[in-house]
């Protein structure tokens, strides 16, 4: 067992911590008969002190004699256990038993260690005619003691220096009037040995109130082992003597515990057998098995807990089989080097707990095992895995390895190249990207490296006949394990061919609507993603604005496409630019930019006759934070008719919104400006320093003085036009297609169906009665409402006329009709094109501005 050295304090039920702070990392829990204290990995020295005066060191040989064992994992956190009735627990009438432990943390040469104490009071009754408990390095017997007239004394160490020994004694005299402790004898040996030698020997045995307790280490001299059930089993047999003056009594007292032979090990299961009928522990066959648990770690599980983790116990007429999976919850992996090599064990401490009676002698049996279980070492090569992406330019490329999997005992200290060796810090600092990154459930880890091709520790070699280049790399892991800081390393040589590619190329030029950018890969498979603005190239987006040449492809979008952002704006002109980047889709590096910005021919104010203005205001890239919609005119009360997250449209009377009117010789000259109001600039210069003030003059002239002269033509009709009244019924219907080719509709039983927002619905509107090839279909106006009612609101217009609603800003797409098989007349039939859009909640927007949201469901209707 490894050995930590812990401050334990045993003291009375009533000390208090003194002058210590109380921490969070100590847990005391009562398990039956058993004390558990869990600890962070925070403490290096443990003491026992016995009445708060002794100070008494606890070594491993004392713990295993008073009943304490402790175990670590591989973070260092710690696990106490304590018998109930060890050496330095106050027992009260073996009801109540009170344990203080006191934990010392490493101080320096100016301080104190400073000192933290824990106190645990359990209750434990009724107590059967015998308890066993077996731990890791001892097993214990209690049993009832009938003598009649013993008195014990209180509990004390033995006095001057073996008390600093450990070597204490506990209620193993009694007073002059009753019975007297005299001797044991082991069995098979018939060794006899007084109290005193039974003590030096390293066991230990005590009077309580009602009962005797013996505990020995497990490979104590009188010990010996028994097959019991094909189980070998580790036998302690005592009978203990009591005198009085005419008067000798004999107790015996027998304790049995499972070897770690006991135990059978698969790669995927770990089996322990634990014999039913414990022979050496049973005077006749006859018994009856009241209770069986099992546990972890002295804690019992319940049905379903052992379920969620996959333990199983199975009780047969001879055995009792547990059965737990390597790697279940409870236990934990350590990492051990052999030769070099990597292995990994898994450790856990399984609890049985079993209650029995004998029928014969009517006495029942409390037997509790706390069985650690080790599995045999067992190989993990670490692997590296090469993740390079080989569709790349050299100079763009990286090598992408991860080395795995260790448990988490595992840290990488360094990396040897051929000409260097780094430290894990020196690797980041020099671009290597070391990173370490753990499992979902944080058992296991891996480390990640990215080395660039271009790095002087990649070594290349050029095969021009063959077109590729060749790039190799060779490293060592210099690896340890904690806590015991036990090195070894893995070595790995990687490389990747390249062909020798000719970076793509990007160019672009504008006409008066529109950018066209095109990107030239030359003769190899494109090998990179393209982002558009802030957009990815999808296949949505490449179907709308893309066209592919054989060896090209040119993206055409509109100078006002949200992807694109606008520089500057003019009285007629606004300058829009559109940012190209073509990625590595592995890490996203760049493998080419390219910008392009145009001034484009716009009239943004426009001046009408009645003496009404209209202005258009954009947002531009020196004012990323503005909201168009917080923009006025002049006179803050004046916002915009409509806006969104790039524009906002003005509409306003010449003599209102702040305007101004001055005399230029014959010239009447109206001006406006369009800009934040005062706090909103404040606030926003506030939180941007470094963003500029947005400010937009807008003017109207008119001639003061002028005459228009106005001419038209009329000449006679040759007849007036008429309509022919006619009578009839005709039938109209329209369905939603599942995609823009119209082949195939969705039915009654698909609705309502789910489309997510600015998603096309493709619509069909068809005249299904008549075969008048000279009657047309004309949808005037369609709509969506939030019910089936169709005057219901809120209601928003997507044809309005017949044509698109102007203020849609996803506007209603007609798609033509071509007759075939199913569309015998083309009049006859309307397709048209929808964006997927929400309302906001019930409100209603005169304006037509649509909030968007994700669950809603639309009806669509049409006249």
């Amino acid at each position: 067992m490894p050995y930590r050295l812990f401050c334990l304090l045993m003291a009375a039920v009533g000390i208090q911590a003194q002058q210590t702070p109380s921490i969070n990392d100590l847990n005391a829990e009562c398990l039956g008969n058993v004390i558990r204290l869990s600890v962070a990995p925070l403490f290096e020295e443990v003491d026992t002190v016995f009445n708060d005066t002794q100070i008494i060191n606890l070594t491993p040989g004392l713990a295993t004699q008073c009943g304490f064992s402790f175990k670590f994992d591989p973070m260092g956190n710690a696990m106490f256990f304590a018998s109930l009735q060890n050496c330095f627990s106050q027992n009260m009438d073996d009801k109540m038993f009170s344990l203080v432990m006191q934990f010392r943390l490493p101080g320096n040469h100016m301080t104190e260690d400073p000192v933290y104490r824990v106190g645990k009071t359990c209750s434990y009754t009724p107590w059967t005619s015998r308890e066993i408990l077996c731990d890791r390095n001892y097993m214990e017997v209690s049993v009832r003691r009938t003598l009649p007239d013993i008195q014990t004394i209180p509990k004390q160490p033995t006095g001057g220096p073996k008390a600093r020994s450990g070597n204490f004694r506990r209620g193993v005299e009694a007073v002059a009037s009753g019975y007297k402790m005299t001797a044991v004898v082991f069995s098979p040996s018939k060794n006899v040995m007084n109290v005193d030698e039974v003590q030096r020997k390293g066991y230990a045995i005590a009077n309580t109130p009602t009962r005797l307790v013996l505990r020995s280490p497990h490979n104590a001299e009188e010990t010996y082992l028994q097959n019991v059930a094909g189980v070998p089993m580790r036998v302690l047999s005592t009978s203990t003597f009591f005198e009085q003056k005419w008067l000798v009594t004999r107790v015996d007292a027998t304790a049995v515990c499972p070897t770690p032979e006991a135990v059978a090990f698969t790669p995927e299961v770990i089996t322990w057998y634990m014999p039913k009928h414990i022979d050496p522990l049973f005077s006749s066959d006859a018994f009856t098995m009241l209770e069986v648990y099992m546990g972890i770690d002295a804690k019992r599980l319940d049905t379903e807990e052992m379920a969620a983790r996959n333990y199983s116990v199975l009780v047969t007429e001879a055995h009792i089989i547990v059965e737990i999976p390597v790697g279940a919850v409870g236990g934990y992996f350590k990492s051990h080097i052999q030769d070099d090599q990597y292995f990994v064990t898994y450790t856990i401490e399984p609890m049985l707990e079993l209650l029995w009676i004998e029928e014969v002698a009517h006495e029942n049996t409390s037997y509790k095992v706390l069985f650690p279980i080790t599995t045999p070492p067992m190989a993990r090569p670490p692997q590296v895995r090469n993740y390079t992406p080989l569709d790349t330019v050299p100079e763009q490329a990286v090598f992408v390895l991860e080395l795995g999997t260790f448990n988490l005992d595992v840290e990488l200290l360094n990396i040897t190249f051929p000409t260097m060796v780094l430290t894990v810090a020196e690797c980041n600092a020099r671009g290597f990207n070391v990173q370490e990154q753990r499992s979902p459930d944080n058992t296991l880890k891996t480390f990640r490296m990215e080395v660039p091709f271009s790095d002087p520790v990649v070594f290349k070699e050029r095969r021009a006949e063959q077109g590729v280049t060749t790039f190799t790399l060779q490293l060592i892991y210099g690896l340890v394990i904690f806590p015991e800081y036990a090195p070894f390393s893995h070595s790995a040589v990687v490389d990747a061919v390249l062909l020798d590619i000719v970076p793509p190329s990007v160019t672009g030029n504008c006409d008066q609507e529109n950018f066209h950018i095109t990107v030239d890969y030359r003769n190899q498979e494109p090998f990179f993603v393209v982002l558009v603005g802030k957009r990815l190239l999808n296949h949505e987006f490449a179907k709308q604005y893309l066209t592919e040449g054989d060896t090209d492809f040119t993206i055409t979008l509109p100078f006002s496409s949200p992807d694109a952002v606008f520089e500057s704006v003019h009285s007629s002109s606004v300058r829009s630019r559109l940012d190209v980047a073509l990625l590595n889709p592995y890490n996203n590096m760049t493998i080419k930019y390219f910008s392009l910005a145009c001034s484009f021919l716009k009239t943004l104010t426009e001046c009408f006759s009645n003496g009404t203005m209209t202005a258009l205001a954009v947002k531009v890239d020196s004012v990323p934070g503005l909201n168009p919609g917080q923009l006025t005119l002049s006179d803050p009360a004046c916002g915009p008719t409509y806006s969104d997250d790039r524009f906002a449209y003005f509409h306003f009377t010449v003599n209102s919104c702040g305007t101004t009117r001055k005399f230029i010789n014959n010239v009447m000259l109206y001006e406006n400006e369009i800009s934040l109001p005062d706090e909103l600039e404040v606030k926003l210069n506030a939180t941007t320093s470094s963003e500029e003030e947005y400010q937009l003059k807008v003017s109207c002239s008119y001639v003061a003085n002028i005459t228009r002269t106005l001419a038209f033509l009329t000449r006679p009709r040759d007849n007036e036009p008429f309509a022919e009244t006619g009578t009839g019924r005709l039938m109209v219907r329209m369905r939603l297609a599942q995609d823009a080719s119209y082949n195939t509709f969705h039915q009654e039983e698909d609705y309502p169906v789910v489309r997510y927002l600015r998603q096309p619905l493709h619509f069909e509107v068809e005249l299904t009665t008549s075969s008048d090839p000279k009657v047309a279909l004309v949808l005037d106006h369609c709509w969506a409402t939030l019910n089936e009612d169709r005057d219901s609101r809120p209601r928003w217009n997507l044809i309005i006329n017949g044509c698109e609603n102007p203020e849609d800003p996803y506007r209603v797409v007609f798609h033509p009709v071509e007759a075939d098989a199913r569309v015998r007349f083309p009049p006859h039939v309307k397709r048209f094109e929808a964006y997927m859009f929400s309302f906001a909640g019930d409100a209603f927007e005169p304006s037509g501005q649509v909030t968007k949201f994700t669950q809603q469901s639309l009806f669509f209707n049409f006249v």
